[in-house]
């Protein structure tokens, strides 16, 4: 009988692993998913989801012998991590193998929106150059950026700005022991930055952390740059700063309905869009794919978990 449930997409490597030691059920392979857990939902004890798919509730409750959550991912904004806790279940997650990814992927953004490359592109294949050279843009060196959420990924991206001799300053729960200047104000802090790069997670708590204020502090000349997610950034309010000039760039790998992105975003010439790649390289995703299945071999192996979540911590 199966005794894991696979709610996420994979790879061809993870099933692989999967086959190999566990016995796996694809939910996307179920005709009837709920008449089929109803009739072996009993049996399952691991879940491999991710943290925008979570564990629904339907789901969730028809587990009752579940004993582990593993996401594919370093988010988990979809898992009930309390309903969880509260049966005593261990969540799993996948930091740190996706941090250099994630940071490059932010500093692509802001170096198409700081140099309009974007837009440079389109001239050259427009045939438009021959009409005239592209104007000028801005450079990438001496920036002031702002970072909202300087965990891992955060500093990772830090390092990744060294060679621009960027001024560096971040805004978050705590003052941190770094070398660079820490805000209590996440407006404070945008006024006095040109670029402002969000890695902060989903949930209530930074739900349009960065609001039209924010936006209307970093200016015509700002950027905003979001890679961690979408909840993070009132979109409308964005939409509303860009068109009307309150900001002057955005870069955004993820976005508040994904995968919707509202078709007035979509227009905006001063906007650069990518479909939530931070950490889609075949080597990330492989190091990710492996860390999920890592966990769910060390739970069925009964070790100790290598990368529970902070709410599961009482558990272990």
């Amino acid at each position: 009988m199966p005794d894991t449930l696979v709610i996420c997409p994979t790879t061809d490597e993870m099933d692989a692993r999967l086959h190999d030691g566990l016995a796996p059920v694809f939910l996307r392979d179920l005709d009837d998913p709920a008449t089929w857990l109803a009739a072996n939902g009993q049996d399952i004890r691991y879940v491999l989801t991710d943290g925008h798919l979570g564990v629904p509730a339907d789901i969730f409750s028809a587990l009752p012998a579940l004993s582990l959550i593993s996401s594919y991912g370093v988010g988990y904004d979809a898992i009930d991590t309390g309903a969880a806790t509260a049966r005593g279940i261990p969540v799993t997650h996948t930091p740190g193998v996706l941090d250099a990814e994630v940071a490059t992927t932010a500093l692509l953004l802001c170096l198409t929106c700081w140099r309009d490359f974007e837009g440079a592109l389109g001239h050259a294949r427009s045939g438009l150059w021959a009409n005239g050279s592209y104007k000028l843009t801005r450079s990438a060196d001496k920036r002031r950026v702002g970072i909202l959420g300087l965990g891992r990924i955060g500093k990772a991206f830090a390092r990744k700005l060294a060679p621009f001799d960027a001024e560096i300053a971040y805004h978050g729960r705590t003052e941190q022991d770094v070398p660079h200047r820490y805000y209590a104000s996440l407006t404070d802090m945008a006024r006095d930055c040109d670029t402002l790069v969000s890695f902060a997670p989903g949930g209530a708590a930074t739900h349009h952390l960065i609001n039209a204020d924010v936006m209307a502090a970093l200016g015509p000349d700002g950027t905003l740059i979001n890679v961690g997610r979408g909840s993070v950034v009132d979109e409308a309010a964005l939409i509303t700063a860009l068109q009307t000039g309150t900001l002057g760039a955005a870069g955004l790998d993820v976005f508040e309905a994904e995968p919707h992105i509202p078709a007035a975003l979509r227009a905006l010439p001063n906007a650069v869009l990518s479909p939530h790649v931070g950490s889609a390289t075949v080597e990330t995703r492989r190091a990710m794919g492996d860390l999920a299945i890592d966990n769910l071999v060390a739970a069925r192996d009964g070790a100790p978990l290598l990368t529970p979540v902070p709410e599961s911590a009482g558990l272990l």
